[in-house]
């Protein structure tokens, strides 16, 4: 479960880098994934978390 937030599911995509000259090759772009540890049912855990989910609040940090 490489390079997937674990709450929201977000992932890879795939499309063209377009040049100048119309000239398209595959690329990817990658979220933006932090491995955090978390608490979850009052156990500590360590997951995969994009940085969108961790700013808007929805992950509870260990300390």
């Amino acid at each position: 479960m490489a390079r997937r937030c674990e709450i929201c599911g977000k992932q890879p995509q795939t499309g063209n880098l377009v040049s100048h000259a119309e000239n398209k090759t595959r690329r990817r772009w990658l979220p933006n994934i932090q491995s955090v540890k978390v608490n979850q049912g009052g156990t500590v855990k360590r997951i995969k978390v994009c940085t969108r989910c961790l700013k808007a609040g929805k992950v509870k940090r260990a300390v």
